[in-house]
């Protein structure tokens, strides 16, 4: 049974819960505009930061009646920083809330088994707001979105470097489109050229990036990226990547003896189908006898690396020797 309103569809009770700050912050705006659509707010909304709340003074705030409006908001932010202390009469309220209060909560996290986190849930089915960050590959349709918010079109290739250069801070991310926006003249999309003009490399790039662009054997994408990698040491992408030369090696053996698909690599490497995807498409980059002295290649520069030579060069060197051109037989 739900805990709905008089007035509206509304609940008693929401919670915007997830990394996304960007969505949270447009779920507490489309609330706040809903509501005052209804009556002045003026005198009807109380806001509170969970870092230095009371759970007193909040169920004090969501027990007040309206005034010259039929509802009222009470807008917690941060609430995953509420002590126990504070969130204890917060989940004593939400048994039974007031009917005139619309009580937000957002959080960037705040576990599923927190007793706050099941108050809430119970109040009906729509109360919990996914706020979570949309994966990466998803991320570069929302820039296309957020642009459009701001009256402009971006390529999907502008779109892509600028989640690349900014990372995944919806927040940032949404500021920079506005920043490009404002700039940019014309009808036409903004390109990757104003991207790479206007907006600087803030983000690091996963390791794991550098690894399937090594096993896709793209040369330059791969040293691109080694340069936008400052806090992982090269000694540990040497592993990485020697790695991925093993997994490629149980592929190509795999293909020889008539076992196709990424379900037999899966089985063959222990792992799910979905973590072997790019190994599988990338099984064809080098021949087996490569992939065997990139191997011993790759002991050697280990041996180099802990011996006092410079592991960037000595990795840049063995990333490029084993890129190189395939070599004749």
């Amino acid at each position: 049974m739900t805990a709905k309103q008089n007035n509206g569809d509304f609940l008693c009770a929401y919670l915007a819960v997830g990394d996304d700050a960007l969505k949270r912050e447009a779920v507490r705006k489309k609330l706040r505009r809903r509501i005052e659509a209804l009556g002045d707010l003026s005198f009807n909304s109380e806001e509170f930061d969970g870092a230095s709340a009371s759970g007193e003074a909040i169920v004090a705030a969501c027990n007040t009646l309206p005034f010259a409006s039929p509802l009222r908001l009470v807008d917690v932010t941060s609430a995953e920083k509420l002590k126990k202390a504070d969130s204890e009469p917060l989940v004593e309220y939400l048994a039974r809330p007031c009917e005139s209060t619309v009580l937000l909560l957002s959080a960037e996290k705040l576990a599923a088994n927190t007793r706050l986190y099941k108050a809430v849930a119970k109040v009906g089915k729509n109360a919990v707001i996914n706020c979570a960050t949309p994966k990466k590959d998803k991320l570069s349709a929302m820039v296309r979105s957020i642009a459009v918010g701001y009256g402009a079109t971006i390529t999907p290739d502008a779109a892509k470097m600028l989640v690349d250069r900014v990372g995944e801070d919806t927040v940032h991310l949404d500021a920079e489109v506005r920043k490009l926006a404002l700039g940019h003249a014309g009808s036409d999309p903004i390109t990757a050229r104003e991207v790479a003009s206007e907006v600087a490399q803030t983000a690091e790039v996963s390791p794991w990036e550098l690894v399937e662009a090594f096993g896709a054997r793209q040369p330059q994408r791969c040293l691109g990226l080694l340069t936008l990698m400052s806090s992982t040491s090269p000694l540990a992408l040497l592993g990485f990547c020697t790695t991925r030369v093993r997994e490629l090696l149980c592929a190509s053996s795999l293909q020889a003896r008539g076992y196709t698909g990424a379900s037999a690599l899966a089985a063959a490497l222990k792992k799910q189908e979905w973590q072997v995807k790019k190994v599988y498409a990338a099984r064809g980059a080098y021949r087996p006898d490569e992939l065997r002295r990139a191997l011993v290649s790759a002991r050697d520069a280990e041996r180099a690396m802990k011996s006092g030579a410079d592991p960037h060069s000595v990795l840049v060197d063995w990333l490029v020797d084993t890129m190189a051109a395939p070599r004749r037989r």
